[in-house]
């Protein structure tokens, strides 16, 4: 008899290679750019001084790095997450780190995000089922992506 985890894998299997889905859209405006400064000490001009940023060659402020990729978990809850059952009898999952990151494409402050996700890999590595995905932040408006980052995911299954 299979595991949990195992009839979960084998579900994740035909979807590999493949897009789960967009989410929605979400604005980065100015107060969540200075709150993220706060958070993180990093009070850059160029995120949270308008006036200076005006001067630069992106003409405002722009979203830190850092807050554009911490926004993945966010986008992430409106993406559709495919067949309900591979999540049947799941105890939790959890953020297992990152692959690859690269900031593509600055965002300016009052930009709209959204995510875009396609599973890039699936393991088994008992009692976890280990998901890679490649997630492309799009800005509203703009050919080249605020960022794409191959995120691992592990959901364990009792």
């Amino acid at each position: 008899m299979s595991t949990n985890a195992e009839k979960a894998y084998q579900l994740f299997l035909p979807s590999v290679g493949q897009e789960e889905g967009v989410g929605e859209w979400f604005t980065i405006d100015q107060a969540r750019i200075n709150q993220f400064a706060d958070v993180t000490l990093d009070h850059q001009f160029i995120h949270v001084d308008p006036e200076a940023a005006k001067t630069t060659p992106f003409g405002s402020t722009i979203a830190h790095g850092f807050l554009t990729l911490s926004l993945l978990t966010h986008l992430d809850t409106s993406i559709p997450k495919g067949d309900p059952a591979r999540y049947a009898g799941m105890a939790m999952g959890l953020n297992y780190g990152f692959e690859k990151v690269r900031f593509v494409n600055p965002v300016k402050v009052g930009s709209r995000v959204r995510a875009r996700s396609v599973l890039a890999k699936v393991e088994l590595k008992e009692p976890w089922v280990q998901t890679t995905r490649t997630m492309t932040m799009e800005i509203d408006g703009q050919s080249k992506p605020a960022l794409v980052a191959d995120w691992i995911t592990r959901i364990m299954y009792p």
